[in-house]
Formats: C-alpha cells, sequence, structure tokens
C-alpha cells in the first residue's frame, strides 16, 4: 500500500487487559475500546498520566504485548505480522547500551542486524551522527556520554534502517533545554523529510511545538484528539486543556 493514502498506524477498538499479580481470575484493563489513526508525514503526540495506557498501545503496535480484542496496524498491515515492522524505528524510555562501546560501534551493531551492506552502514552512520550533533564524541565509548548525549545516540539507532515511521516513548524525558531543544530540531528534520513521527511526552511545552495533531488518554480510553489548536481552544493552554481533560482537581485551597 502507498504510505501516502494509506494512515501510518491506525487502531480500532483496541483493548488490553492483564492478570492482576497474584490474583489469576482478576483483570486490569489497560488499555480499553482505544481507536487512533495516525497520518503520513505528520508529527503525532501521544498524551496521557503516568498509568493512562500509552506504553502498552505502543507496546501492541511493536508486538510486544497481544491485544485481548480489536486491531492494530502499520501501515495496513496487521502488527502480529512480523512485515508490519519492517519500516519503522523504536526509542524506548530508558535505553540500555553497552557502554564500552562508542557510538560508531553501537551503529554498526545495528546496521548487521537489518542486513545493511558494509557501504550502506558507513554511509547512514556518517549520516545519522551528523544528524543527531555527535560528530566530536562518535570514537569515545558511550559510558562518558551525558544523558543527553546518550538519548541522541539512541535516535541515530532507531533511525539506523532508514524508517518511515519513528515510535518514540518520552524520548526528552530527563532532558536539560538544550538537550530538548536538539531533540525537538531533529524530530522537525524528519518530519521535514517526510518521516512519521509518533510520541509519547509529559513534557506538554515540547508536544506544543512541534506535533501537528495530539491524542490525549486517560484510563486505557481515548478523551481528546486534534490539533494543539483545537485541544487548547479556551485554555490558556496545551497544559490546561491536558488537566481539565483528565479530570484533575486541585487540592489547594486559595
Amino acid at each position: 500500500m502507498d504510505p501516502e493514502t494509506t494512515n501510518v498506524i491506525e487502531v480500532k477498538c483496541l483493548t488490553v487487559r492483564y492478570p492482576k499479580p497474584g490474583l489469576k481470575q482478576v483483570f486490569v484493563t489497560a488499555v480499553n475500546q482505544l481507536a487512533l489513526a495516525v497520518h503520513h508525514g505528520e508529527v503525532f503526540g501521544f498524551l496521557g498520566p503516568n498509568g493512562a495506557g500509552k506504553t502498552t498501545t505502543m507496546n501492541v503496535l511493536l508486538g510486544f504485548v497481544p491485544p485481548t480484542s480489536g486491531t492494530a496496524s502499520l501501515f495496513g498491515i496487521d502488527v502480529r505480522q512480523p512485515i508490519a515492522r519492517q519500516r519503522i524505528g523504536y526509542l524506548p524510555e530508558l535505553t540500555y547500551y553497552y557502554k564500552f562501546l562508542t557510538a560508531e560501534e553501537l551503529l554498526r551493531f545495528y546496521a548487521k542486524i537489518f542486513g545493511l551492506s558494509r557501504a550502506e552502514t558507513d554511509q547512514r552512520i556518517a549520516k545519522l551522527i551528523k544528524l543527531v550533533g555527535l560528530e566530536h564524541a562518535s570514537k569515545r565509548p558511550i559510558k562518558s556520554y551525558s544523558k543527553g548525549m546518550q538519548q541522541r545516540v539512541g535516535l541515530a539507532q532507531a533511525l539506523i534502517n532508514n524508517p518511515d515511521l519513528l515510535i518514540l516513548d518520552e524520548p526528552t524525558s530527563g532532558l536539560d533545554p538544550l538537550g530538548r531543544m536538539k531533540v525537538r530540531e531533529i524530530i522537525q528534520r524528519l518530519k521535514d523529510e517526510g518521516k512519521t513521527v509518533f510520541f509519547s511526552s509529559h513534557e506538554l511545552g515540547e508536544v506544543e511545538a512541534i506535533c501537528d495533531r495530539v491524542a490525549i488518554v486517560h484510563e486505557g480510553q481515548l478523551k481528546a484528539v486534534g490539533t494543539v489548536a483545537e485541544i487548547s481552544a479556551g485554555h490558556a493552554n496545551l497544559e490546561r486543556a491536558f488537566l481539565e481533560v483528565v479530570g484533575y482537581q486541585s487540592t489547594c485551597q486559595p
């Protein structure tokens, strides 16, 4: 299917239930009848408080967790088929790499996993090292990197196979303002190249700055979806809209 005429991500009536720890007959609903569509070439923010079902939904898309019911597809292909994930890159919230490796060695390792040729690998590594701004540190071991640098090498890893869709779980978590700005610039560059970016975040200022559309989930259910302007209408900013959508009430008295 042509990615430009197909929803890159499509979720219909998705439900995921887990057995409650220690109580096999009692189930917790992590995602409840979720319906969502992400279009080609857009930056889509997936928002919600902790425990809202964001990571579970991502895990379904990545094939890590099977849906209890409903469907999820990537580029029109059911996520349960391995071929559906050939065109995606993924950056988890908590990354772990062999820290004795340099950035170049790490990227070469992942290139081998994807079966890239030596010439293509060299070309991709040079391009990605430049994209994430690590030219000065590409031959240093990752253990010497700051949190922001480790996040950027993680982005490079997620892009080594030149994916059409990038799935990012809290890509700016724990970064300082300069680190967040660099990640924002990288996401904008990817959008300019026609990539689709789907990411979760608690940094609502970042979401306002770079997202074409956003979805807000709470207690496993979709509560709102639309452009930042549409969801923020009638509120001072996206943060105020988000708090109202999830039903937050301040316990502080004036």
